[in-house]
């Protein structure tokens, strides 16, 4: 388990004591012994864990934010901890805590609106120069009214990352039936999110209603208001895809097939991060193989065989 301090979270912590990079590097050593030290924060895939400022020489109590994945764990913020003392201390205090507590979060959600910013912009800058069919493909941003507008239609908080998504592409129209991300698939377009996920909804109440007769263990779950469709197999293709767990901050696979893992273990972010990896440098390439059809993106893992004489896989 590898455990990633970006230099801006370093920056921000040397502002709150010369001995915090080694309180930090201490709770480094500890999140790979035991990656689930941290609890649940009101960010979606946030954990926060507390370092005793006592512990450590020049370093004030913190509360630090970190993101888990499968492999490796990334602190996303540093913050001073809310103070905690007597019952009439903590009244006075909780103000502030609550001050605390939102500059922490807003810090944390312009660092992923930043994140999901250059991995997506890595992509589109792919896009254009090699693959212009599919660059011109995508749809322009989503309106702040617009996705408020999604937000109440759907009954659920949109998160940072998939807001930040949004807002500069809103739907990819393919080319050929097929999207630009791995697997070809398309990102989907917002009244096509908002149409699927009443659609399932409307599936779920009537598995609810089956539930009832059947077995604990024999219960379906086809879908929750917290699961927001964001991905799909093809443009018009609604056979499988992926949505974002809006409690987790992971991406999960929805099947109508009932096929494979429903977990992703992947954020948006490192989803779109991957897939920028990929085409910026496919030799080292994994979960997929990027290539080229005249000009528009196909990765290999789908390939038409009617496209298979034209395919170009890309080198380097």
């Amino acid at each position: 388990m590898n455990v990633e301090i970006p230099p801006h979270v370093r920056d921000t912590a040397l502002q709150f004591g010369a001995g915090v990079p080694y309180a930090l590097k201490v709770l480094a050593g500890q999140l790979v012994e035991s990656p689930d030290l941290g609890s649940p924060s009101r960010l979606p895939g946030i954990l926060t864990v507390l370092i005793d400022g006592d512990l450590f020489e020049d370093c004030p109590a913190l509360a630090v934010g970190y993101i888990r994945e499968s492999d490796r764990i990334e602190i996303r913020y540093v913050n001073l901890a809310p103070h905690t003392g007597s019952a009439a201390d903590d009244a006075q205090d909780e103000d502030r805590s609550q001050d605390q507590g939102d500059l922490a979060a807003a810090g944390a959600e312009e660092v992923t609106g930043r994140q999901i910013a250059d991995a997506w912009q890595r992509i589109t800058r792919w896009l254009r120069q090699h693959a212009p069919d599919s660059h011109a493909a995508l749809r322009p941003g989503a309106s702040p009214s617009l996705l408020t507008g999604l937000e109440q239609e759907l009954g659920v908080r949109i998160p940072a990352d998939l807001r930040a998504l949004w807002s500069l592409v809103a739907g990819d129209d393919g080319v050929d039936g097929a999207g630009c991300l791995p697997g070809n698939q398309a990102l989907m377009a917002l009244d096509d999110v908002a149409a699927f996920h009443r659609q399932q909804m409307d599936a779920q109440v009537h598995e609810d209603t089956l539930n009832v007769r059947r077995p604990e263990y024999d219960r379906i779950t086809v879908w929750t208001g917290a699961w927001i469709p964001v991905i799909s197999y093809g443009v018009a293709d609604r056979t499988s895809g992926l949505y974002l767990d809006t409690v987790s901050g992971y991406l999960g696979r929805w099947s109508r097939y009932n096929e494979g893992s429903g977990e992703e273990l992947d954020t948006l972010a490192t989803y779109l991060e991957e897939a920028a990896d990929m085409l910026e440098a496919p030799a080292l390439a994994t979960r997929d193989k990027p290539g080229l059809v005249g000009g528009a993106l196909v990765w290999g893992s789908r390939l038409d065989p009617a496209q298979e004489e034209r395919w170009q896989p890309l080198a380097g």
